[in-house]
């Protein structure tokens, strides 16, 4: 281990694993190494057995469940954008030959009580129960500008300079009423709150447009893809990815306490007596933990069912966004459903999970909206996590902390942390413009 690296990658979590293969892959000499004898951090997979023993303390989980090794159960489940960010990565990494993916079935939101289908094109909107006769016509309008809308043509743009004009000016151009901004805002532009309605449209416009090939790219009725197994795949495709370069993992690793220089720059890590050398760290927040603060907690609930979550049309893969105006709550709340279709489970069995930001200090109440639209459940396991974020400089200490995992069932924000992390390691933007059809094992 007394060797010398450029990037020293402390933590498997999702976003340390795809950091360390982008880097591997630019001919970057990374150590990646991890305290846990598994992979994941907090973003692993666990098994039933494994399950039992986090929630409840013990060996064994009753056998009525099915076997344990046919669970895979995430611990941070989210969706990928068919054409999002994400998958484009795992296309430039070439990790994709390692992992399988299926599309999801259904992609929701609840609003005035009710769990619907969310519309995107204006086909759709004219169908949606969402909506009343007149509004169907104004969202139709609506949807056709966004999908005719082309960034570099200023004949699409009717006038209008989405990089001035607020959301909310966009919107109320078109007339649409409060609900229909909430969905859109929510289930389809993906923002987790409501401080969109006064930026830019551009934004919210791009993240309608990128729902919208998501959904055309896999003629599906969702967006969103996820690998088979589950998201515990990914670190390990990545560390095989890392190996093919050179990269080097460790795992089972403990204290990994980081070395710095009398400037306060990194110059390494030890652990069990050994330093291993190099210029810059990577890692999650509970390997620096006094160069973070704590920005929030995550409430959420794990269920294990035996039906898909009603009045999805039986979806056994599934996600339903709960935007805060219609619980009046500060932050959305999140239904993520995966089932034995993805291998996540066995034959006839369902996991869900709620997650929202915790406004409260008791999950069992405060996600009670999300838990009452899973139906009946066989177990459920409720946890609460504290989210972190870094407060370090970079260019001071060449510590590369990534943000904890949020409430959100999909992958945008995460993969943001990471493209922004990146170009601060590298000084450059990682080229996406990738060829999508590389990942069409997703659409069998």
């Amino acid at each position: 281990m007394d060797e010398e690296y450029e990037v020293i990658v402390l933590g498997t979590g999702l976003k340390e694993c795809i950091l360390s293969g982008l880097l591997s892959v630019d001919g970057v000499k990374v150590l990646h190494m991890d305290r846990n004898d598994y992979y994941g951090g907090e973003s692993t997979s666990l098994n039933l057995n494994q399950l039992w023993k986090k929630f409840r303390g013990e060996e064994k989980a009753p056998e009525h469940l099915g076997a344990s090794r046919d669970y895979n159960v995430d611990m941070m489940p989210k969706f990928m954008m068919g054409n999002g960010k994400l998958v484009r990565t795992l296309i430039h990494t070439d990790v994709t030959k390692y992992l399988s993916f299926k599309a999801v079935d259904g992609s929701y939101v609840f609003v005035k009580g009710k769990v619907q289908k969310v519309p995107v094109t204006p086909m759709e909107a004219l169908k949606s129960p969402l909506m009343g006769i007149f509004e169907k016509r104004r969202a139709g309008k609506f949807f056709s500008y966004v999908q005719d809308y082309d960034e570099k043509d200023p004949k699409t743009h009717n006038g209008m300079d989405l990089t001035k004009l607020t959301t909310k000016e966009l919107i109320a151009k078109f007339g649409l009423d409060d609900n229909t901004i909430d969905f859109i805002g929510h289930a389809v532009a993906l923002h987790t709150n409501d401080q969109h309605l006064n930026q830019p449209a551009l934004d919210t416009v791009m993240r309608m447009k990128l729902y919208a090939e998501s959904l055309a790219r896999f003629q599906g009725t969702s967006p969103y893809i996820y690998p088979l197994y589950g998201l515990g795949e990914l670190p390990q495709a990545f560390a095989r990815l890392s190996a093919v370069y050179g990269g080097t993992y460790m795992l089972c690793k403990p204290e990994c306490k980081v070395e710095f220089d009398e400037e306060g720059k990194v110059i390494g890590v030890t652990s069990e007596g050994e330093t291993a050398k190099c210029k810059k760290i990577v890692c999650d927040p509970s390997y620096l933990p006094n160069k973070v603060r704590k920005i929030g907690r995550v409430a959420r609930a794990i269920a294990i069912m035996s039906h898909p979550i009603p009045n999805t049309n039986d979806s056994h893969s599934v996600q339903v966004i709960i935007p805060q105006k219609q619980l009046g709550r500060k932050s959305d709340m999140y239904v993520f459903c995966c089932s034995y279709s993805h291998n996540v489970a066995p034959k006839g069995k369902f996991i869900a999970f709620v997650s929202t930001d915790a406004e409260t200090d008791n999950p069992q109440t405060e996600l009670k909206a999300g838990i009452d639209l899973l139906g009946p459940v066989d177990e459920i396991f409720f946890d609460m996590y504290d989210r972190y974020e870094p407060v370090n400089e970079p260019a001071l200490d060449n510590c590369f902390i990534s943000t904890s995992y949020d409430a959100t069932t999909h992958f945008e924000t995460t993969v943001s942390d990471v493209l922004n992390m990146y170009t601060l390691i590298t000084g450059k933007q990682l080229d996406l413009s990738v060829d999508l059809s590389a990942a069409s094992a997703a659409e069998e």
